[in-house]
């Protein structure tokens, strides 16, 4: 990649150490010594415009609300394999949160963030403010989540994926990629970004990539921080769950059978489950006990103050072609 000329909302490639009061020196466009080993930082539209502009070839994205970790940092491994640049979205959107939900206390750590992406050789980071974004505030036009956004996550979370949508849409018309990398592990959130990346004829291959657990099995994500000692013992029920349903499954038992494993390690202390259920790959409706083949064990549970989700992907009929716990996975929430 050439090396730009810094637009206007950029800051120039840096290590982790050099971008301390990041935020505000961008707006003022302070000037920092250049580090080559760092992302291009940029904080606006024109400054990504002139930073997408400057690559040739195919161009990956992974988009995320930061607070980077291992599962962040597959999928951008997995973006880098797709294409010749990585830039990766880093922004907390407002429209995704519901009342009462975690928005001002999610955690943000821009440093460490653009620490993770010089490791993995991001070339461009994307970190714009909500008025960035959302320049003439809420917007009045939006993506409608539809029937599969209606179910499961968005029964519990009203408006949450007609949020999530819209600002994938818009992210993907600033950024302009070719490939846009999202994990199983919010698996609703990757089949209604397929379903309208199909539906809305948008120009870009969407890739799933594959969920990274922790060495006690529990799925990774950013409010796994959340997670008190007692809480985290607890949080181990989900992954649980999901071996016992892929066990189920690869000896025969049926939908119901599957979800009863499930749910036998889902009663344990200080789990509050919100819902556990088998559905089909595609558009996510309960599967009926005659059903043979590929499904997917949703579930999401309230641990503590804490709401994690997770997912398995199952083959019901016998072993051949069954999922497994490692298969199924996070990235905007």
């Amino acid at each position: 990649m050439t090396e730009p000329t810094e637009p206007a909302g950029s800051v120039p490639r840096m290590g982790p150490a050099a971008v301390r009061d990041l935020t505000d020196r961008a707006g003022r466009g302070a000037g920092v010594d250049p580090v080559l080993s760092g992302p291009l930082l940029v904080t606006d539209r024109a400054g990504l415009g002139a930073a997408r502009a400057d690559m040739t070839g195919r161009v990956a994205v992974v988009m995320t609300m930061g607070a980077l970790h291992e599962g962040h940092r597959s999928l951008i491994r997995l973006a880098a394999a797709q294409a010749e640049h990585v830039v990766v979205t880093v922004f907390v959107n407002p429209l995704q949160f519901g009342p009462g939900e975690d928005q001002d206390a999610y955690p943000r750590n821009l440093e460490r963030d653009l620490a993770v992406c010089a490791e993995e050789g991001v070339d461009v980071v994307f970190a714009p403010t909500a008025r960035v974004v959302y320049p003439h505030d809420e917007p009045q036009v939006r993506v409608q989540a539809g029937d599969v956004g209606s179910r499961w996550e968005g029964d519990a979370r009203p408006g949450h994926f007609d949020g999530v949508l819209t600002v994938v849409l818009l992210l993907l018309n600033l950024v302009r990629p070719d490939v846009a990398v999202f994990g199983r592990k919010d698996r609703q959130q990757l089949a209604l970004v397929q379903h309208m990346v199909r539906d809305l004829a948008v120009g870009v291959q969407v890739v799933p990539g594959d969920t990274v657990r922790e060495a006690d099995g529990l799925a990774r994500s950013s409010r796994n921080a959340y997670l008190g000692e007692d809480d985290r013992a607890h949080a181990t029920a989900l992954p649980r769950a999901g071996r016992s349903a892929l066990a189920a499954a690869a000896a025969g038992s049926g939908a119901r059978d599957v979800v009863s494993a499930a749910l036998h390690e889902l009663a344990a202390p200080g789990v509050d489950v919100d819902y556990c259920v088998l559905v089909d790959p595609v558009e996510l409706r309960e599967v009926t006990g005659e059903h043979t083949g590929p499904a997917v064990l949703l579930l999401a549970a309230r641990v503590g103050r804490t709401r994690l989700i997770d997912n398995v992907d199952v083959h019901l009929g016998g072993p051949e072609g069954s999922g497994g716990i490692g298969s199924g996975s996070g990235s905007l929430a």
